[in-house]
C-alpha cells in the first residue's frame, strides 16, 4: 500500500499549508492549460472528436490477406502494413494479444501468413523465430476458429477443420436454442455473412499460390481433430455438429437457396454505408466477401459502399500503416467534452455547443434496430459508438452523452437528454443491471458451441455500463421522479456486483481500476451516502494497489489471472492514474495523500505538448480474446483528474 513517505515534497507543499495550496494550483493550472489547448486543437470542424482505435495484428494482417484472397494487392499499402507488423512482434518471436502480453497463437499465424504474402523470406530472422514460436504452441492447428476458417479458405486446411456453421441457421424459428436474436450484436453481424461463406466453401484466389504449410506439427489433411472438448454441453455440440455434417446432402436446394437470400437480405438491411455492417471490421470484410462470392458484379452499389467502409478504417502514415476494428467519434467526443467541462465550463462554450450540435445530429430516433425484437414498443433515442450504426445503439455511449449534455447545463439539450434517459430505463435486464447493445443477452449455454471458443458470443449485464445508466438516471431524476425505480434497481445490482476485496470488475476497459472508477462515478450521482460500505470499501482497495511512483496501473493480464494481476502493473499510466484519482475523489477522498500522490503522477508524466503518452492497450474488445488501444485516453482522462482536483482545492 502507498504511504505519504514514497512522495517526493518540500515542506511547502502540504495540504495543510495555504503556501503549499497555492502553489499546487498554480501546478494545476498551467497543467490543465495545456492540456485543454491540445484538446481543443484535435477538435474536428464537424465538432466531434475521434482518435485512432488500435487493436492487435490480427486486423491488419486480415486486411493483407483479403487483398490476397480477392487478388486485388496494393503493393505499396501491403508494404507499408507490412513494416507495421514487423514492428510489433514480440521478443520470443510471437504476436501477443497487447503490448507485453503472451504471445497468441492465432494472431501469430495471420501474421506469419500475412508477411509471407507481403514477400518476406521464411529464411528471415524474425520469420524463423515467428515459425518456431507458433509450431512450439502445436502449430496453426491450433488456432482459433476464426483463423481456421480464414485458413480453409485458402485451402490450407480442411473445411472440417472448421465448425459446421450451415446458412440454413438463418431459418430457424426464434424459440430455437440457436437464434440470431440470442447472441450479441457484433457475433450477428459477423457470422450471418460467414455463413454463406462457410456454406459455400469459399475459395481464396490467392495469385502468388502462398502457402503456410510449414506451420502445421502434421500436415493438416492428418490432423485427426481440431475441436477440443470442454465441458458436457460442449461435447453435445460437438456430436450435433458432427451429425450437421452428415445430414448436409439431404438439404433441399430450394431451402438452402432461401436460407442464403435471407442471409443476404439480413446483412443488406443492415450494410450501413460507408460506416459498415455492424460498423466493425470482421463484419464488414465477410459481407464484402459474401457479396462476390454470390456473384455481385464489383460495380454494384453494395460492394462499392461495402469496400468504402473496410478502407474507412485505414490509418496511413509516411512508413507504415495499419487498419483499425472499428471508429469511436461518439464516445470520444462524449468523454473528451466531459473533461472540457470540468476544466473550464464557460470557456469552453464554443467548443462543447459545437461538440453537442453534433451529438443532436447522430442522436438515433425510431430507425430500424435489432434491440427492439426485446423492446418493440420502446422509443429510440440513442446513440451508436461509431459515426453510424443505426440498427446498434451502443447503451454505454448513451448513457455518457446523456450525462454530460447534462452536466453542461447548456440550453436546447433537454429533449435529447431525456430521450436519451428513457431509452436507457427501457433497456434495463432482468437482473437490474445493462449490457451493452442488447437486453437480457444471457444464454450462456451458447458459449460451449464449437463456433464460440473466443467465449464473447454474448453481451450480458456489467457493471461498467450499469454505473454510467445510474449516472444519467441519477441526474435526470432531479426533475423527472419516473427514473428513480430503475435508478434504484441499477444501483442494487451494481452493489451485488462488488467484489470481495472492494473493487468491480472492467469489461470494457482495464479492468478493475477502469470498474471501480466507473462504479465510483456512477455512484456518486446518486444519493448513497459516501459512507456506505460500496464507497469505502472501494477507496480501500484503490489505496491498496497504488504504486510506490504514486501513480496506478493494471496489466491485462488481470482478464487471465485475477488474484496476481488483479489492479497491478509494473508500470503506471496516466490514464489509468486518472481512473483512480477520479474514483476516489467520487468517493470523498479528495484530501487523502493517495489523491495527492497520484496527481503528483500525472502531472510530472505530462509532455511538452500538453498531454501525455501511454504506451499500453487501454481496453478489451473481448478479455481474453482481443484488446484494443483507444488512443485518445491520455489526452482526455488526465485533463479530466487534474481539473477535478482543482477545482476541489478551490472549494
Amino acid at each position: 500500500m502507498f504511504t505519504e513517505a514514497h512522495v517526493e515534497t518540500n515542506s511547502n507543499d502540504t495540504f495543510s499549508s495555504a503556501t503549499g495550496n497555492k502553489h499546487m494550483l498554480g501546478l494545476l493550472n498551467v497543467a490543465v492549460e495545456r492540456a485543454q489547448a491540445k484538446l481543443l486543437s484535435l477538435q474536428n470542424p464537424a465538432g466531434y472528436w475521434v482518435f485512432e482505435l488500435e487493436a492487435d495484428c490480427t486486423i491488419p494482417s486480415e486486411y493483407i490477406m483479403m487483398m490476397h484472397y480477392l487478388d486485388d494487392i496494393n503493393e505499396e499499402l501491403q508494404a507499408k502494413i507490412a513494416v507495421y507488423l514487423r514492428s510489433r512482434q514480440a521478443a520470443d518471436g510471437s504476436y501477443p494479444m497487447f503490448t507485453g502480453g503472451p504471445g497468441d497463437i492465432s494472431g501469430s499465424v495471420k501474421v506469419y501468413y500475412a508477411l509471407k504474402m507481403a514477400g518476406d523470406d521464411i529464411n528471415a530472422p524474425h520469420m524463423v523465430k515467428l515459425r518456431e514460436w507458433i509450431l512450439g504452441q502445436g502449430g496453426a492447428a491450433r488456432a482459433n476458429v476464426f483463423t481456421r476458417i480464414a485458413l480453409a479458405t485458402f485451402e490450407q486446411l480442411p473445411w472440417r477443420g472448421v465448425p459446421y456453421i450451415p446458412v440454413e441457421i438463418m431459418l430457424f424459428p426464434s424459440w430455437f436454442p440457436f437464434h440470431l436474436d440470442k447472441v450479441s450484436y457484433w457475433s450477428r453481424t459477423v457470422m450471418v455473412p460467414l455463413f454463406i461463406l462457410c456454406t459455400l466453401k469459399a475459395k481464396a484466389k490467392n495469385p502468388r499460390k502462398v502457402d503456410i504449410l510449414e506451420l502445421f506439427v502434421v500436415h493438416p489433411d492428418l490432423e485427426k481433430h481440431y475441436f477440443p472438448e470442454r465441458t458436457l454441453l460442449n461435447k453435445i455440440f460437438l456430436g450435433l455438429d458432427k451429425l450437421g455434417r452428415v445430414t448436409e446432402p439431404l438439404i433441399p436446394k430450394r431451402m438452402r437457396e432461401r436460407a442464403i437470400q435471407k442471409a443476404v437480405d439480413w446483412f443488406t438491411e443492415r450494410l450501413n454505408g460507408e460506416d459498415g455492417l455492424g460498423g466493425i471490421f470482421p463484419a464488414m470484410v465477410n459481407a464484402y466477401e459474401s457479396m462476390l462470392l454470390l456473384g455481385f458484379p464489383a460495380d454494384h452499389p453494395n460492394v462499392l459502399i461495402a469496400r468504402q467502409s473496410i478502407d474507412k478504417l485505414l490509418v496511413i502514415n509516411e512508413n507504415d500503416a495499419y487498419c483499425q476494428p472499428c471508429l469511436s467519434p461518439v464516445w470520444d467526443t462524449a468523454l473528451a467534452s466531459l473533461a472540457l467541462q470540468e476544466a473550464d465550463k464557460h470557456g469552453n462554450r464554443a467548443s462543447l455547443q459545437h461538440a453537442y450540435d453534433w451529438l443532436k445530429s447522430v442522436q438515433l430516433s425510431d430507425e430500424p434496430g435489432d434491440w427492439r425484437v426485446r423492446r418493440p414498443e420502446l422509443a429510440g433515442g440513442g446513440w451508436a459508438f461509431q459515426f453510424a450504426n443505426p440498427h446498434y445503439p451502443d447503451v454505454d455511449d448513451t448513457a455518457i452523452v446523456g450525462f454530460a449534455m447534462a452536466d453542461s447545463e447548456m440550453e436546447g439539450l433537454d429533449e435529447s437528454i431525456h430521450r436519451a434517459t428513457r431509452w436507457i430505463v427501457g433497456m434495463q435486464s432482468d437482473n437490474g443491471g445493462y449490457g451493452a447493445f442488447d437486453v437480457d443477452n444471457t444464454y450462456y449455454y451458447l458459449n460451449e458451441i464449437p463456433f464460440a471458443d473466443h467465449g464473447a458470443l454474448l453481451d450480458p449485464p456489467t457493471v461498467d455500463v450499469s454505473a454510467r445508466c445510474a449516472m444519467l438516471m441519477a441526474r435526470a431524476a432531479k426533475d423527472h421522479d419516473e427514473y428513480l425505480p430503475a435508478l434504484q434497481r441499477t444501483i442494487e445490482y451494481v452493489r451485488s456486483e462488488q467484489e470481495a476485496d472492494g473493487s468491480w470488475f472492467g469489461r470494457w476497459g482495464t479492468n478493475y481500476i477502469y470498474g471501480t472508477w466507473s462504479a465510483l462515478l456512477g455512484l456518486e450521482q446518486t444519493n448513497v451516502p459516501k459512507n456506505d460500505p460500496m464507497y469505502t470499501k472501494a477507496a480501500a482497495w484503490l489505496k491498496s494497489v497504488q504504486r510506490e511512483d504514486g501513480g496506478w496501473g493494471e496489466d491485462n493480464l488481470s482478464y487471465h489471472d485475477d488474484q496476481k494481476y488483479r489492479g497491478r502493473y509494473h508500470f503506471s499510466t496516466a490514464f489509468q492514474t486518472a481512473w483512480a484519482v477520479l474514483g476516489l475523489i467520487a468517493a470523498g477522498e479528495v484530501n487523502s495523500p493517495e489523491v495527492k500522490a497520484g496527481i503528483d503522477f500525472i502531472l510530472r508524466t505530462q509532455q511538452v505538448d500538453g498531454v501525455w503518452n501511454d504506451p499500453c492497450f487501454t481496453a478489451p474488445g473481448f478479455p481474453r480474446v482481443f484488446y484494443l488501444k483507444y488512443h485518445g485516453y491520455d489526452k482526455f482522462f488526465p485533463l479530466w483528474a487534474l481539473a477535478r482536483y482543482r477545482n476541489e482545492l478551490n472549494k
